[in-house]
């Protein structure tokens, strides 16, 4: 039992969720994750079983692909729609033109600033912890990389988008910076990720399905560590 297993995450639990049913379903001693999802967000989530949790930092150093809807209007403090609405704005007056540009002007090399609505720790504290009581800390930005940051549909107040971006990337700050460019307003309302390195969700189980498997079948899902070459120590 010990490498990769491929999960489709659904919206709602954890990753840490998914990670401790694994582990008790299959009654496994080592369990870890390769990259946490959002409890609202769907898609690729890279579960690591046995020896594969050392492969923890190769999947954290991946790139990865999301595919996601931003709704223009209304800002919330997380950024995503979990969060508290801070302000809703008239967004009749943008354009696909005016999206477009907005997404092309964050592709490339950039310094992101983490939300205060998220599980960086500063001085050991995650700052969602602080946000909670009304405090906002200072933060440093952190330097990520957009490779493509794509326009799929606009139907207004809504756009769905593609975007691939290097490890530590907020797509949903992303969304932020967005509506704050187009004086509106923007936040996340869905996110699915579709790809972590060379790995793609449409080869993933969903986890109820995974979750119904036998020990046996478990094992035949698993990628085995001689996969990852030197990656697995």
């Amino acid at each position: 039992m010990d490498g990769v297993l491929l999960v489709d995450k659904p919206a709602g639990p954890t990753s840490h969720d998914i990670v401790d049913r694994i582990r008790r379903t299959f009654r496994l001693a080592k369990v870890g994750h390769g990259g946490t999802l959002d409890p609202a967000a769907t898609g690729l989530l890279m579960i690591l079983t046995g020896r594969g949790t050392k492969l923890s930092n190769y999947f954290l150093g991946s790139d990865k692909t999301y595919a996601g809807t931003l709704q223009l209007g209304v800002t919330t403090d997380s950024y995503d729609a979990d969060g508290r609405v801070t302000r809703e704005a008239d967004w009749r007056g943008v354009t696909r033109e005016q999206l477009e540009a907005r997404f092309r002007a964050l592709t490339g090399d950039q310094l992101q600033m983490p939300p205060m609505v998220s599980a960086v720790k500063i001085n050991g504290v995650p700052l969602y912890k602080s946000a909670r009581r009304g405090e906002e800390i200072e933060r440093k930005p952190r330097l990520v990389h957009i490779y493509e940051f794509r326009l799929l549909d606009f139907q207004p107040p809504e756009a769905g988008f593609v975007v691939r971006c290097t490890k530590g990337t907020y797509v949903r700050a992303l969304c932020h910076d967005v509506g704050e460019a187009l004086g509106c307003g923007a936040h996340l309302k869905q996110l699915r990720r579709t790809q972590s390195g060379e790995f793609d969700v449409r080869d993933a189980l969903p986890l109820d399905a995974l979750l119904a498997l036998s020990p046996a079948e478990l094992q035949l899902r698993i990628l085995p560590l001689n996969r990852f070459g030197r990656a697995a120590g």
